[in-house]
């Protein structure tokens, strides 16, 4: 399956990008950026140089994903949410060594305008609601909104709400049962991870 680039968009050609990704108008595609399969990058999206994207990936019109930075398979960002990978940025100095990492997991959705703070993880399946600042890792499969951003509740793979269905375990040993409300598909959630939402 071909690679699509619109003529508008600036792609090095020492990127390297997987069967079937399509690059949209005024995107950019900086040197060493790896890109995998079947990615879609929308108008005027920024991919530095560095970062990789797993297969399947989806970002949306302005979104900035910087030095870094990875994405991994089937991450969803929507329109203009930006990614920072310095703690202490200045103008006058700058050096690789300053870059501070951050990952997103596989199937990880993130909300038009979010801000996502260098240094942090985001889980599998996690919803970022749309205009969060993200200052802290987010465990898998739960819903963080707000400024600073903070755990509202837990969302399936599929990206519905899932709600608590029962308790297992002892304690802050127990897990919680969670079941969507949408395909009834279940998944647990440690209770300490639980606990932070109460």
């Amino acid at each position: 399956m071909a690679v699509k680039i619109h003529p508008t968009a600036d792609v090095s050609d020492k990127a390297k990008l997987g069967d079937g990704t399509s690059v949209w108008h005024q995107a950019q595609i900086r040197e060493n950026a790896v890109l995998g399969e079947k990615c879609n990058i929308g108008k005027g999206a920024y991919v530095d140089f560095g970062v990789h994207l797993g297969n399947g990936v989806k970002l949306q019109n302005y979104v900035n994903v910087y030095h870094g930075v990875t994405l991994e398979d089937y991450v969803f960002v929507g329109p203009s949410a930006t990614f920072t990978n310095d703690m202490y940025p200045r103008a006058a100095v700058w050096s690789d060594d300053l870059v501070v990492k951050t990952l997103v997991k596989k199937g990880a959705s993130i909300g038009a305008n979010s801000t996502i703070r260098c240094g942090i993880t985001i889980g599998e399946y996690a919803t970022i609601g749309a205009g969060a600042v993200v200052t802290r890792d987010v465990p898998d499969h739960a819903l963080a909104y707000g400024s600073p951003a903070r755990i509202h509740g837990f969302v399936c793979e599929c990206g519905f709400p899932a709600e608590k269905k029962e308790l297992t375990g002892r304690g802050m040993e127990g897990a919680v049962v969670m079941k969507c409300t949408k395909c009834g598909k279940e998944f647990e959630v440690p209770y300490p991870v639980y606990r932070k939402m109460e």
